[in-house]
């Protein structure tokens, strides 16, 4: 199948070698990893403070202002060639899953620093300041919930998040204190929405779709809704060799047979996917039946009126497998955000971006979530997905070609500027 270097489309002159440095410092900041063996970085963490800061040099380097907000985004300005001009937001986020992939997240943090170089190589500035952010918390390893840095931004901080505590009993407020923020002016790190023209974020899809289709970018039309929730299932401990089977409030197998039953309900539902991704037995002693057993559930659909049905259906399910069981239950949903649709106008003009570049245009929806879904709270927002090989991503076989990161340079460089042409000519008349 062909990738982007294989396409007969020329891109700009620059965007090749830019894009091998874009990749150059992706493997660089893969090197700085909370574990040696794999790519782990969660949020506000020394190896976090240790990326921004070379991004930041980065940023430097490039002519921008450099700054932290409260909660520990870092921030870049690129200032318009006119005062008082509003602001175009590209970003996304530097944290990671454990045993991460390298471009899911930095790959549009370096993208939008890419953009900046190559305006001030050209001695350009745009009508509209362009700031890049990298969010320091999209994933949720560290405190299990997501968008803390863009929820920040948007003005959707919840003050109950600073309670919140990772597997090492620190709370979210002293975590953001050593990092050097400041949870008590969060608050402030909203960004006023009538002084920005929105945000966009350029990210590895995460699918395969492109690939099938051997196209190198796509515009995204919607974001998934997502529901994360906490489950505790709770029986009695035991002796692994005296209490008969009968007898038995096995917390674990209680979380077994609700977990294939989630395998079962969503594989029986039309683009639902839901998914278990950790398991935490007590005492975790392999001759003591488990007395309670914590679960994640992390469940996603387009249409947000039929993920609530499931995630109800579901609860019924646990409740009863409790109930015959002799278990107790505890639901909690920690994350939940709705389908977040792009805006159109901001969609339109980077498809329209996608074809002056010469590329087949191609929409599709992303079943990931990203800091955009927390965005568009507040501003238009737009989405383009670099096709990656497998469509394989949060996993260390995460891959990009160069050519494909080129082609996704030139489409976010012509988009800048089509933004421009329209705000100029909107300010004309």
């Amino acid at each position: 199948m062909p990738f982007a270097d294989d396409l007969p489309v020329p891109v700009g002159a620059w965007a090749y070698p830019a894009a091998e440095l874009l990749l150059a410092r992706a493997e660089q900041l893969a090197l700085m990893t909370e574990e040696p063996s794999r790519i782990t970085r969660r949020a506000f963490t020394p190896t976090m403070r240790e990326v921004q800061e070379q991004v930041a040099a980065w940023m430097h380097a490039a002519g921008m202002s450099v700054r932290r907000d409260n909660i520990g985004n870092l921030i870049g300005v690129y200032p318009a060639s006119t005062p008082n001009a509003p602001t175009l937001l590209i970003g996304s986020h530097l944290d990671t899953v454990r045993d991460a992939g390298k471009y899911d997240g930095p790959l549009g943090v370096l993208a939008g620093l890419a953009c900046v170089e190559q305006l001030t190589a050209s001695g350009q500035h745009l009508p509209f300041n362009l700031e890049v952010i990298a969010f320091v918390d999209e994933e949720g390893l560290r405190f299990h919930t997501a968008y803390l840095g863009s929820e920040a931004v948007s003005g959707d901080f919840k003050p109950d998040y600073l309670h919140l505590t990772d597997d090492e009993g620190i709370t979210l407020a002293d975590a953001i204190r050593a990092f050097g923020g400041n949870p008590d002016r969060i608050a402030q790190d909203r960004r006023d929405p009538a002084t920005l023209l929105g945000y966009c974020e350029l990210h590895i899809e995460q699918g395969p779709v492109l690939e099938q289709a051997s196209i190198p970018v796509g515009v995204v039309t919607a974001i998934a809704g997502q529901t994360r929730m906490a489950i505790s299932f709770r029986g009695k401990a035991g002796h692994a060799g005296t209490v008969p089977m009968q007898l038995r409030r096995d917390a674990l197998c209680g979380a077994a047979e609700f977990i294939l039953a989630v395998e079962a309900y969503t594989r029986e539902s039309p683009d639902m996917v839901a998914t278990v991704g950790r398991i935490n037995a007590y005492p975790d002693v392999s001759n003591v039946i488990p007395a309670e057993v914590t679960i994640s559930l992390d469940v996603r659909h387009k249409d947000n009126s039929h993920r609530q049905r499931v995630c109800k259906m579901l609860l019924e399910r646990a409740q009863h497998i409790c109930i015959t069981r002799h278990l107790t239950l505890d639901w909690r949903i920690v994350h939940e955000n709705p389908a977040t649709p792009c805006d159109p106008a901001l969609s339109g003009i980077l498809g329209a971006a996608v074809q002056q570049a010469g590329y087949p245009l191609l929409h599709l929806p992303s079943g990931a979530g990203h800091d955009a879904v927390a965005m568009a709270r507040i501003t238009p927002i737009c989405l383009l997905f670099v096709r990656c090989a497998g469509g394989i991503s949060h996993h260390p076989d995460e891959a990009v070609q160069v050519g494909d990161v080129a082609a996704a340079l030139d489409v976010l460089h012509h988009f800048v500027h089509l933004l421009a042409n329209q705000l100029s000519l909107g300010t004309e008349q």
